[in-house]
């Protein structure tokens, strides 16, 4: 696999099976969550997202990670809990993700639904985002990796935050995040290119961990072998 490939893609999927459209029942997402992470694409899994009721519904693995979906300080938590995620614009005891508009986050980092915003939209929030240096995750809508009519995809969205990070004007990252051939696409290992533009891996290392740091995604399975069908992933 192309470096530059890889170094995009690892650690970028938060799993969040108990959430629409999957819906899982919690001793299904466990189920799946410690068969993905003993899998030979665990180096793309990220955290289990869990809402804070059902912590103490789980019994945490020693080498799991946790993202908590809370409404307000949840006080002491287990070591695998890493960031928190909420609908207020500060953070809280761990690094927190906040789903407010990005002009109302104050502290902490930013979220963002991508299900329902126009590509000119995302373009304008990372444009903003990235001037700001805030980091951020994405999540809803994000199921296949190339954009398609109707959908985002994850590896245009993780490619347009590379370059907007790197300063890329809003106009071109509204094409970016509209690119609908994955031919477009070309991955090395000591670059990535969308047509004429490039970056670097190395790069693409700093935007994913200084920037663009995951998405949450009700299934790990489809993005996996949406990846293998393009020929992605062997």
């Amino acid at each position: 696999m192309p470096e530059s490939l890889r170094t995009l893609l690892a650690d970028v999927i938060d799993y969040a099976g108990l959430y629409p459209p999957a819906e899982l029942p919690l001793s299904e997402v466990i189920a799946n969550y410690r068969r993905y992470r003993v899998s030979p694409e665990a180096w793309m899994l990220n955290r289990l997202v869990l809402p804070v009721e059902k912590l103490h519904d789980v019994s945490l693995e020693e080498n799991w990670c946790v993202t908590l979906l809370v409404s307000e300080e949840p006080g002491p938590l287990p070591c695998q809990v890493e960031t928190l995620e909420t609908k207020a614009g500060k953070r809280l005891s761990l690094p927190t993700y906040c789903e407010v508009p990005l002009d109302r986050v104050e502290s902490g980092y930013a979220k963002i639904r991508t299900a329902n915003i126009s590509p000119e939209g995302l373009a304008n929030f990372l444009c903003s985002a990235a001037e700001r240096r805030m980091p951020f995750k994405a999540t809803a809508g994000l199921h296949h990796p190339i954009r398609s009519t109707t959908m985002h995809g994850f590896v245009n969205l993780f490619v347009a935050a590379t370059m907007a990070w790197l300063g890329m004007h809003h106009s071109i990252l509204t094409e970016l995040l509209n690119e609908t051939n994955p031919r477009a696409f070309e991955f090395r290992d000591e670059e990535l290119r969308w047509r004429d533009c490039r970056a670097s891996t190395e790069q693409v290392a700093e935007a994913r961990h200084d920037f663009a740091h995951s998405f949450g995604s009700c299934s790990f399975e489809e993005p996996v072998s949406d990846l293998r069908a393009l020929g992605l992933l062997p």
